[in-house]
């Protein structure tokens, strides 16, 4: 402990006692840097021979089924059908047989609730006999539908709370996995009613709808094509921080991100930590984690730091949609559990830290046939070509169309904070399409006329489709500021938040683009019915939709002031409100093609949003509530103590010192003393007039009004109370403060 000479026993003890209790600042600081890697020992053997170890896959099903239950398995993953129940109890035995003998104990059926979570039940495999003793039993019944308390799970109004009842079914399409020591089975999670209160559910129908439409228009080309799937590959940005120092500050505890602290003099501006040398300790906890993803099938590629101290990202291979969804989601959870063994704590939030760049979560995102070609990957002749013009004009004006509806499936309060903050794409839906596929498109406008074509035409029009680079992404540069881009042989969503179910923009996808595939295969055939050639009426179509859709496509920086008023008058919405932006979900347009396509009902529309909004509303006042406790109960208390020493410092200057002296000597301490008084009393106040603004919300019943009361009342007080306080923490002796700082928390070897 410092010690000053100007302050009396009692205020000597007051100063002890404070360092007591900043003593867990200090202790976490100590333990957070002493830390030392952890060991781990990796498998004896090749990763590709134990990927997937603990997955039921299809070489453990043709091990462990009887061929009827495996091709009826099969069967139900190729078409999309449901599982025979009179082979379930077969499958059921299968597999139950193969989990013990992984060491399963339980079963769970594993699905994807509109928390934004995970959920799962755990049952035992034994039953009492008769005889008193046990057997391990799981039947077709079981596997193939469960029964589990849906009363405390969001619904969105579409039951009462008395109503608990839910049910989840297993989806065949993704494969049962065993996490720890118990069999999880995959599973959608629908109302008694049927209504989908989950996030797989209306994705499984966004991608047969994408599927169905997909196929009727490469049937133009291709008459072999009977399944498009959806490829996915999902980059996951994330932050690491010591548990020491995690477990020390009640604002990541419990809202996932810091709600105060001053900004450390060296951050990114250097940008020295993105692609630089991983540290041990994350090295070692990167190891172990994609050990377990090994084991559970997730074929994780990709690791590197990120721009913001202590940022990481990790990355998947592309894989089908519904599995990549599902392993997305299960590599969060992975990743937080092997964390812990590391003395790690992992942050999704977009947000954790102020002034420094938050977390996405970049969708790559394709369309792959059952002939094994990728819709977006320019081919090697006309006709090819002409197939990937088809798609590439649609997702295009797909994007325009539906932009309010797009950006509603990635806006959140975490998200809020990244988006237009030039670290994160803005809020405005552009499409970047790079220099090369722009002249094309051009060219083919140019060229392509409402009159029937030459034969000359024909064919200098084809040799120039036939000529687009087979390689694009060489041909082209990247757009970082893009919020959806085509980056060669798939689109990237770059504005989808690290922290959300990436189901919720995929399905949003899906759906727009399965309408513009359908949209885009009936002009064609209007045309032909009319007398014009297919391969003229493909151009015309190409061309309408390219000149439909031409405000859209954007190639410069996203994030320039110009942009924005640009954007504007190319009557494109720019929605920095989360509120307004979710409106979208229900807006008649949404409703239209939700219905029309069959991935999601009026019901099901109107939870959402009122899922969304409650999740909204619910996280302001759980941060307002942090922030009012530690502003009253860790940080004034602090402030005033150190308040007090200084003036005991300026009483006793004024005993030892003459009048002169002490005028001159004095200033510094008492200028500090009225800055202290005056930002402690405002964050007093503010904080105040918070409890009161949330009183008053908190009353309201209307779910959109309470969400709009919170947004406009009480989110506000947030940055202004920060605000207050980040400038006490410069000021404050830094042995009394007692909230590990920015500089601390961002800087852990």
């Amino acid at each position: 402990m410092k010690k000053n000479y100007f302050c009396d026993e009692g205020q000597q003890m007051l100063i002890k006692n404070n360092l007591k209790m900043s003593t867990l600042r200090f202790r976490a600081v100590e333990k957070a840097t002493s830390r030392q890697p952890m060991e781990v020992k990796s498998p004896s053997v090749k990763t590709s021979e134990y990927f997937g170890i603990n997955v039921f896959t299809k070489k453990k099903m043709q091990e462990y089924l009887s061929q009827e239950a495996y091709n009826s398995v099969m069967e139900a993953i190729r078409k999309g059908e449901k599982v025979d129940r009179k082979v379930s109890n077969q499958i059921a035995s299968g597999m139950k047989a193969w989990a013990i003998d992984r060491g399963a104990t339980h079963y769970t059926h594993w699905f994807h609730p509109l928390t934004g979570a995970t959920a799962e039940k755990h049952d035992a495999f034994f039953e009492p006999a008769s005889d008193s003793s046990v057997i391990e039993n799981f039947d077709g019944g079981k596997l193939v539908q469960q029964e589990p308390d849906a009363s405390s799970l969001p619904s969105g109004g579409m039951r009462n709370t008395f109503e608990a009842r839910g049910y989840t079914a297993w989806d065949p399409s993704s494969p049962a996995f065993i996490m720890g020591n118990t069999l999880s089975i995959p599973s959608v999670y629908i109302s008694f009613k049927g209504d989908s209160l989950d996030y797989k559910t209306p994705l499984l129908r966004s991608l047969e709808a994408v599927n169905k439409a997909a196929v009727g228009l490469c049937n133009y080309f291709d008459k072999n094509v009977s399944k498009v799937t959806v490829g996915l590959g999902c980059e996951q940005e994330y932050f690491l921080v010591d548990d020491a120092l995690f477990n020390a500050r009640p604002d990541l505890k419990l809202t996932d991100r810091t709600l105060m602290g001053h900004s450390s003099a060296k951050d990114q501006q250097l940008s020295d930590h993105y692609f630089g040398y991983i540290p041990m300790r994350v090295t070692a906890f990167m190891h172990e984690f994609e050990i377990e993803a090994y084991k559970l099938g997730i074929p994780v590629k990709t690791r590197h730091n990120e721009v913001a101290p202590n940022q990481y990202e990790c990355a998947p291979v592309f894989e089908e949609a519904n599995l990549a969804t599902d392993h997305n989601q299960l590599l969060m959870t992975i990743m937080k559990k092997v964390a812990k063994k590391h003395n790690f704590k992992v942050l999704f939030h977009e947000k954790p830290y102020k002034d420094v760049n938050g977390s996405g979560k970049h969708c790559n995102w394709s369309l792959i046939t059952n002939t094994g070609i990728n819709l977006f990957a320019p081919g090697k002749t006309p006709k090819t070509n002409m197939l990937f013009l088809s798609f590439f004009v649609a997702v295009i004006k797909g994007v325009y169309e539906y932009q309010d509806l797009l950006r509603s499936s990635i806006v959140s309060l975490g998200n809020e904070h990244r988006l237009g903050a030039s670290e994160a794409p803005p809020a405005i839906m552009s499409v970047f399409l790079g220099e090369e596929m722009n002249k094309i498109l051009e060219e083919i406008v140019t060229r392509v006329s409402g009159r029937k074509m030459s034969p000359d035409e024909k064919t200098e029009l084809k040799l120039d489709v036939g000529n687009i680079p087979e390689i694009m992404p060489d041909n082209t540069d990247r757009n970082r500021t893009s919020p959806f881009a085509f980056t060669g042989n798939r689109f990237e969503f770059r504005a989808v938040g690290s922290s959300i179910n990436v189901a919720s923009p995929l399905l949003v996808l899906n759906t727009i683009v399965a309408s513009q595939l359908i949209e885009f295969k009936r002009e064609v055939d209007k045309l032909i019915e009319s007398g014009v050639k297919k391969d003229e009426a493909i151009f015309q179509v190409i061309k309408k939709f390219t000149l439909a859709a031409k405000n859209v496509r954007f190639d410069g920086n996203n994030y320039s002031e110009e942009w924005a008023k640009e954007a504007e008058k190319l009557g494109l919405t720019n929605v920095n409100d989360v509120l307004e932006a979710l409106t979208a979900i229900v807006s008649p347009e949404s409703r239209k093609l939700f219905t029309e396509m069959k991935v999601l009902n009026e019901h099901e529309l109107e939870a959402r949003l009122e899922i969304e909004m409650e999740k909204y509303t619910k996280k302001i006042q759980i941060e307002s509530r942090v922030l009012g406790d530690l502003a009253i109960n860790h940080v004034l208390p602090t402030v005033y103590r150190y308040q007090n020493v200084l003036i005991e410092n300026v009483k006793g200057l004024k005993e030892v010192f003459s009048d002169g002296d002490y005028e001159k000597l004095s200033v510094t301490q008492l200028e500090s003393i009225r800055e202290i008084s005056s930002r402690a009393a405002m964050v007093n106040i503010k904080v105040n007039n918070m409890i009161d603004a949330r009183r008053k919300a908190n009353v309201i019943e209307e779910v959109d009004k309470k969400a709009k009361e919170y947004s406009n009342e009480v989110k506000p007080y947030l940055d202004e109370i920060r605000y207050q306080i980040d400038h006490l923490e410069m000021i404050v002796d830094d042995e009394m403060w007692p909230l590990p700082k920015y500089r601390e928390l961002l800087f852990i070897r």
